[in-house]
């Protein structure tokens, strides 16, 4: 069942680092992204239960670096209401494409998917060189990072 949410933009100071961490293990890279970025929460009964982090590339590409929603919220249609608004949103401001990188399996790949988002490019390596702990989704180690793109004109 979907639960009506409320999205709102935040400053990026605001943003709750505990709920970035969800989707991004590393501190480090959230703080890294984090600044001059586009921030958007959805809100349901008073509680921030999901958020979107997406920074200007060029005038033309915007990268979705972040979207995560609280673990007891998931699978309520809140992540897909998010990554909708975040796409209207990224539109009106006449960006042309929005980028993003993932795992190469797993729902993240098909929740993307479902919004037409086509793999673009492979990073080999991606996960093992850039975070200090391995990560490791339904006990297979990420490896690799597909980079995925939905055009928009």
């Amino acid at each position: 069942m979907e639960i009506m949410i409320k999205i709102k933009e935040i400053s990026s100071d605001l943003v709750p680092k505990k709920l970035l961490l969800e989707a991004d293990p590393s501190i480090e890279r959230v703080n890294q992204y984090l600044k001059d970025s586009l921030c958007y929460v959805a809100v349901f009964q008073k509680e921030i239960v999901g958020v979107c982090v997406l920074k200007p590339i060029d005038k033309n590409k915007i990268e979705l670096f972040n979207i995560a929603v609280l673990p007891e919220n998931q699978k309520s249609g809140i992540g897909s209401q998010l990554l909708k608004f975040v796409i209207d949103k990224v539109k009106e401001k006449n960006f042309g494409s929005v980028e993003l990188g993932t795992g190469t399996f797993g729902y993240q790949l098909t929740f993307y998917q479902r919004f037409d988002f086509r793999v673009d490019s492979i990073i080999k390596d991606h996960f093992i060189n850039n975070y200090d702990e391995p990560i490791f989704e339904n006990g297979i180690q990420l490896k690799d990072m597909l980079r995925l793109i939905l055009k928009l004109r």
